[in-house]
């Protein structure tokens, strides 16, 4: 997992609550564990105009033009603006990839679904929770300002706004740190590599006959 570094991203604003994670990634999509691969089908419903299907070429698809993430002014956005209780539904790691892979490093709500909320960090992931009228504001000058983008600095918890203003955001400090110092659950145990090698090699000398290799 990449380290979480400070970062001024564009804002695509997905105006609508209660997203769940088949629209954030539908079933069809879930067969690979690979992690990546996953952001060409994010949104799929949403995005494209046919039904997609796994392994398919979406290039050659068909783009709705009303979609957010597919007009112009949001290409290339790294922070997701969304209304009450994103990420609701099954709990499906692939959703988390699939905003990663996309190009999402930060996602903006009043209120996330719990699982989501758990499956985002692990995947180096940042969400941050507003208060409901700190979210309007932000839709309303994103749609008023064309390029709206926000400084996010996990560090010292908070968002700096175009026109200056500081939105505070709480997380908490295990997230954090695992989140800056890039470390998923593998990560974090390999921290203790050392004495997980030690005690091994005492468990081999005080129980030889467990570690016998059988002809």
């Amino acid at each position: 997992m990449k380290k979480f570094e400070r970062f001024e991203g564009v804002v695509a604003p997905l105006d609508r609550a209660n997203v769940d994670t088949d629209l954030i990634i539908p079933k069809q999509f879930l067969k690979s564990i690979k992690r990546t691969g996953f952001g060409v089908n994010l949104f799929d419903e949403l995005r494209y105009l046919d039904e997609g299907q796994p392994d398919q070429d979406c290039s050659q698809r068909p783009l709705n033009p009303d979609f957010v993430l597919n007009q112009p002014r949001y290409e290339n956005a790294e922070v997701l603006l969304a209304r009450r209780n994103f990420g609701c539904g099954s709990s499906r790691e692939h959703a988390p990839w699939a905003l990663e892979d996309f190009g999402f490093k930060a996602i903006i709500a009043p209120s996330f679904a719990d699982i989501f909320y758990n499956n985002a960090f692990k995947n180096g992931l940042l969400l941050i929770t507003l208060e409901e009228d700190e979210v309007e504001r932000l839709f309303q000058e994103v749609e008023e300002r064309e390029g709206y983008a926000l400084d996010v600095d996990l560090e010292n918890q908070r968002i700096v706004t175009p026109r200056g203003e500081i939105l505070e955001f709480q997380v908490d400090d295990f997230r954090k740190q695992c989140l800056l110092e890039g470390l998923d659950d593998i990560g974090i145990t390999l921290k203790d590599e050392d004495a997980i090698r030690a005690f091994e090699e005492k468990h081999r000398q005080r129980r030889p006959w467990l570690f016998r290799q059988t002809a």
